[in-house]
This record gives structure tokens, C-alpha cells and sequence, in this order.
């Protein structure tokens, strides 16, 4: 395996090139980053942003050097507009540069891959969000989990990006026991050891018991059929005490029923000191966990830490 780290730019009209650039000063002794994006497009925007980086274009993976440059393994964007009016030209440069990281982490080219923010709205529509889009092209579509992370504690929505009023649809024992196998397996495989996991229930204080609420029928149950499967987890808790200093320091994942049931409190919790891990692809693949921040482009005052804690990860868990 290459000892190469892969940035993907993702979307263009974005604070990426600013954290991108950020990050790889405070890393470039590591010289073994590559972006994959299009050159032109983030030579104009670092310079734009007056931050003075060394930059070479490459056009095949194979000329990759270790350099004091910042490497970019030029993407073609097939349109001359990128910005506002040019969506669908976004959208292919964005998913062939997701295609080139896919190959080069499938034939192990490089270590895993980083990919910058993305707007979903210039993303594939077949596809509500990258990690569903990369758990297609990997076949365990339905067995992915996304889980957001630091050293202190995870998060994983059971549920990713769906509407609220899917979300009870969803739910069921199949997926509880698919997407909990799939974050114990893949967490002993990073960490080293179990995770101790505490699971929530959907409904405000538990549906208050009632016998044939979804904690009751389902999650319940689940929990049950688990534990006899050696996994260590236990709830369902309600959601409004979930992240009270007990749970957060005797657990190590919360597991919530929809996205922001988790992710809303984490993120007031911590931060920026996050990032976002796809578990159960064939390869790793992270994301800082945060969007493109367009309020603030090209004013340089981006905050690199999360894409920083990506990049150290991935160097954690193959040194």
C-alpha cells in the first residue's frame, strides 16, 4: 500500500481549497498528500485567498512524487462555468473525482481518502448523500454505517439522510441488527477492542412505555438478540438525557434513530473537533465533519482543524 494520503476537493464553491491549503502547511512534512481536483480551479482560489503554496499539476496518478509541492492530480471540468450556473458540470467533476478515489483505494493505491464538503444539491440525485453513494459502489449498500468521531466519543444515526416523517418507516429489527454488527466488527478493527454502545429510542421519553410503541415492537427486542450475539450495547435511552456526563463518559458510541438525534448535540458538544468515517466500506474513507460554508469563502476564516483530524487519523491507523 502507498504511504499516500488522497484529499478529494469536492465542491468548488466551498471553503475547501482554503482548508485544504491550511492543513497541508501544518502537514507538509509528511509530503505524501494528494488532491484530486481540478487544478485551475484551486490555483485561483488559493491565490485569491493570498496564501503563498507551492503547487504542481499532475495528470496520472504514476508521476506522483514526494515534494515539497502541493500535488494535484488534475480532474477536467467539461464546462468553462463551475459557480451558481453550472450544477451539472459540478456534479460530473465532483463524481469523477469520487470515481479516481474509489480506484486508487480499491487497488490500494493510497491509504484511504479524505473527500472535502460537498453541496448535495450539485451531488448525484439517484443518491441522498455520499455515504449512501460509496456503499453502492462498494456492494454493501444497507450495511454502511456513518459514524462521526473523536477521542472522546462517537455518534452513528441509524438512519442517514431521509426525511423525519421516513424515518419510522425505516426503522426495523433488520436494520438495528445489520447497521450494529457492522459498527462493532469495523470499530474492533480500528480500535482494537469493543465498543460499549448506547442506543436511543425514537419517540419523546420512550413513547412513556406504551406497549406498542417502536421501542417496544422493535428496538427493544433488537437490543435483546444482540447482547446474545456478544455485542456490548444497551437502551434504548431517551434521547433528551442521552448526552448527559454518565453516558458520555461510560459509552463510546450513541446510537441514534435519525441524523440530527445525534449529530445536532455532538456538534454543540465538540465542534469542529470531529470527523465523519464510512464503516463497513472496502477501504477507509472520512470527511471533516462539516458543509461548505459558503457565508465564509474567500475570507479566510476557515477552520482546517477537522480536516486535520482526518488526516492524522489516517496516519494513526497504518503507521
Amino acid at each position: 500500500m502507498k504511504n499516500i494520503i488522497a484529499i478529494i476537493a469536492g465542491e468548488p464553491n466551498s471553503i475547501n481549497s482554503e482548508i485544504i491549503i491550511k492543513a497541508w502547511k501544518k502537514k507538509k512534512k509528511l509530503k505524501k498528500i494528494l488532491i484530486i481536483g481540478n487544478y485551475s480551479i484551486l490555483k485561483k482560489q488559493i491565490l485569491n485567498l493570498g496564501i503563498k503554496v507551492p503547487l504542481v499539476k499532475i495528470d496520472r496518478f504514476e508521476e506522483f512524487k514526494r515534494q515539497e509541492q502541493l500535488t494535484i492530480l488534475d480532474v477536467p471540468i467539461k464546462s468553462r462555468s463551475v459557480f451558481k450556473d453550472g450544477s451539472s458540470k459540478v456534479s460530473n467533476y465532483i463524481l469523477d473525482s469520487f470515481e479516481i478515489a474509489h480506484d486508487l483505494a480499491l487497488k490500494k493505491k493510497i491509504r484511504g481518502f479524505i473527500n472535502a464538503s460537498i453541496d448535495k444539491r450539485n451531488f448525484n440525485n439517484q443518491y441522498p448523500g455520499v455515504t449512501e453513494y460509496l456503499a453502492k459502489k462498494n456492494g454493501c449498500n444497507g450495511k454502511e454505517v456513518m459514524m462521526i468521531h473523536n477521542k472522546k466519543l462517537s455518534v452513528v444515526p441509524l438512519t442517514t439522510h431521509i426525511s423525519i416523517k421516513d424515518v419510522t418507516n425505516k426503522i426495523s429489527y433488520n436494520l438495528i441488527k445489520t447497521k450494529m454488527t457492522t459498527l462493532n466488527n469495523f470499530y474492533l478493527k480500528l480500535f482494537k477492542r469493543k465498543p460499549r454502545i448506547a442506543i436511543l429510542g425514537l419517540n419523546p421519553h420512550n413513547g412513556e412505555n406504551q406497549f406498542n410503541s417502536i421501542e417496544n415492537r422493535i428496538i427493544k427486542p433488537a437490543i435483546i438478540k444482540l447482547k446474545k450475539q456478544k455485542i456490548n450495547i444497551n437502551g434504548p435511552f431517551p434521547a433528551d438525557t442521552a448526552f448527559d456526563k454518565e453516558k458520555i463518559f461510560f459509552y463510546d458510541v450513541i446510537v441514534g434513530m435519525y441524523h440530527d438525534q445525534v449529530l445536532a448535540p455532538f456538534k454543540a458538544l465538540y465542534g469542529f473537533d470531529a470527523i465523519n468515517l464510512t464503516l463497513g466500506l472496502k477501504y477507509l474513507r472520512l470527511s471533516p465533519d462539516h458543509g461548505t460554508a459558503e457565508d465564509i469563502i474567500g475570507l479566510n476564516k476557515a477552520n482546517p482543524q477537522s480536516l486535520i483530524a482526518a488526516i492524522n487519523f489516517l496516519n494513526k491507523m497504518y503507521d
